[in-house]
């Protein structure tokens, strides 16, 4: 036992050590980024510092699989080249034994970062889109999905139109049982039209079996309503606007993504991109695992064999590849074209059995 918290405080303090490391690292070329973009416009520089803060946590969350990988690594050439690890062999501990307390620590990193980074991650990340479109003075989201279904907001030259269906199709450019409320620059009504269905084409909504009210020009507006069995009002909106506007599923914390999915297939959406992503932060802790294993699978040698750089450079390719595939599953899994537990699960799974082979070959073998 005291073998297994020693290591495991080691890789911790090794752990962390890279973390902020590469935090700061990361923090220096995102400042840079932003001062080239926001240099020219009427931005401070502690605007700009703020928006660099807001985004390094979303940075950083992305590589916790570099971080770990790089700390094993750490953590096990020196182990080896202090001889702890002879001794240890040479006490009757297998090698297998010693890794027992790093994954377990990896694991509980991986839970810890699900669990809170990644609320703080998405919290930081949305805060960090409204500052910097309003910097860059470009449109934010025009659509959002609740329980009562859909809305979506467009401009106008009149002012603003705030469009209410309860369900849509897979990519929002067909909605049913809407309601469009158009109001003035001052924020008045103006009109209220409720349509069995709207279909978005090039520059207008087509409407069918609408009813419209005109809410501004009379005192009573139903007895003015008027039956139309078919209605066109023009729209700024395109297909590619909306989908845009759901975000990554990256900006939604965890614990509240279940239930945005829930939203998303009632509203008539698909949230396979969700699922994916829900079930890849599910599978995270077992990534981390699988980063110890795969660094330690080239660095637990002892190093009066020499080659340690080559061992090095090889868990990184490995690492890199590994994370490469995970990546493509993603995008597999989010297109449709592996189920979404595949997607999530398999890449991890596949990158413990590759190193622990490895491991088994190289100590038992």
């Amino acid at each position: 036992m005291t073998l297994h918290l020693y290591i495991a405080r080691r890789f911790v303090f090794a752990f962390l050590g890279m973390f902020f490391a590469l935090g700061m690292v990361l923090a220096l070329v995102d400042l840079l980024e932003h001062v080239q973009r926001f240099g020219d416009r009427d931005v401070s520089f502690g605007a700009i510092i703020s928006l660099t803060l807001l985004n390094v946590p979303q940075a950083i969350y992305r590589i916790l699989p570099l971080v770990t990988i790089l700390a094993t690594l750490a953590l096990f050439v020196a182990l080896s080249r202090s001889s702890e690890m002879v001794i240890a062999r040479a006490a009757g501990r297998s090698a297998l034994t010693s890794l027992a307390a790093p994954v377990v620590v990896a694991l509980l990193i991986g839970g810890g970062a699900v669990a809170m980074m990644n609320p703080l991650v998405a919290a930081t990340s949305k805060q960090y889109d409204t500052l910097a479109n309003r910097y860059a003075e470009t449109a934010r989201s025009v659509l959002s999905v609740t329980d009562e279904g859909l809305w979506l907001r467009q401009g106008s030259a009149g002012g603003q139109t705030v469009i209410r269906a309860a369900r849509a199709n897979l990519d929002g450019t067909e909605l049913y049982d809407t309601t469009f409320l158009a109001f003035a620059r001052g924020g008045l009504p103006i009109s209220r039209i409720d349509a069995a269905e709207a279909r978005l084409t090039p520059g207008a909504w087509e409407l069918s079996d609408v009813k419209l009210w005109p809410i501004a020009v009379v005192d009573n507006p139903e007895r003015a309503a008027v039956l139309h069995e078919s209605l066109s009002i023009p729209t700024d909106l395109t297909r590619n606007r909306i989908i845009d506007s759901f975000g990554t599923p990256s900006a939604i914390p965890i614990w509240e993504l279940p239930g945005f999915i829930a939203q998303l297939e009632q509203a008539g959406f698909s949230a396979r991109q969700h699922r994916v992503w829900y079930q890849m932060e599910l599978a995270l802790p077992l990534l981390l695992a699988a980063m110890v294993l795969v660094a330690a699978g080239f660095t637990l040698r002892p190093a009066r064999f020499g080659r340690t750089g080559l061992m090095v450079a090889m868990a990184l390719v490995l690492g890199f590849t590994l994370y490469f595939i995970r990546n493509f599953a993603q995008i597999l899994g989010d297109n449709g074209q592996i189920p979404v537990e595949l997607a999530a699960w398999g890449p991890p799974v596949a990158a413990m059995l590759l190193p622990l082979g490895l491991l088994l070959h190289l100590e038992d073998g």
